[in-house]
């Protein structure tokens, strides 16, 4: 049955003078799961300590370890009527509840650092799927090399060397005995003539 949560010190300190743990939880927890506030009190004093002492194990950080110990003593207020004593003593049924919750802890702080990472080495990778980007590579490769054969032969090595050269104009003029103000006007013509050509291409 579902409760209202109790409130009780945030702090996880053992009171004074706590009788034999498994005996008294066994005795408690039939109570809590009925939601008598005084046995869940009784219970919170008793196992507190030592359920955050088996969470502090697992986590390793107290600040965490705390914060678990207290999600564990909430679900066991509101679950106690799940607890069976025929499959075991009520110390150890909040003990495996309280287990299960560091594991997850830690599974959701490895799941965390995990996507941290795929975050950060992606954002110094390609945005665009690389078989996909291989493919339209080779398509953009064959599309200009075919509108190239269609350039003049002073068009299409001008271009070729200062595209894909790396050559300035005047390099180029050199390279190709040519005057330079020749070298830019065919270029240019070459390059209207390209820019064309891939349009008509890539539609």
């Amino acid at each position: 049955m579902d409760h209202q949560e109790p409130r009780r010190p945030a702090g996880l300190t053992a009171v004074p003078g706590q009788r034999d743990g498994t005996a008294t939880a066994d005795a408690l927890l039939p109570r809590v799961a009925r939601g008598d506030d005084d046995a869940f009190a009784a219970l919170y004093d008793l196992l507190a300590p030592r359920i955050y002492g088996l969470i502090l194990r697992v986590l390793r950080d107290p600040a965490q370890a705390e914060e678990v110990a207290q999600e564990v003593l909430v679900d066991v207020w509101r679950t106690a009527s799940r607890y069976d004593p025929s499959r075991g003593s009520a110390t150890a049924w909040v003990f495996t509840i309280a287990h299960r919750r560091a594991v997850d802890r830690v599974r959701a702080e490895q799941a965390g650092a995990d996507r941290a990472r795929r975050v950060a080495a992606a954002s110094v990778e390609t945005p665009y799927d690389e078989v996909a980007e291989q493919a339209s590579a080779r398509l953009d490769r064959l599309q200009v090399r075919r509108c190239l054969d269609g350039l003049t032969d002073l068009q299409r090595e001008s271009i070729t060397l200062a595209y894909y050269g790396g050559h300035t104009y005047r390099e180029v003029a050199e390279l190709l005995d040519t005057a330079l103000p020749t070298i830019k006007t065919r270029m240019r013509d070459g390059l209207i003539r390209l820019r064309d050509c891939l349009g008509v291409a890539g539609r």
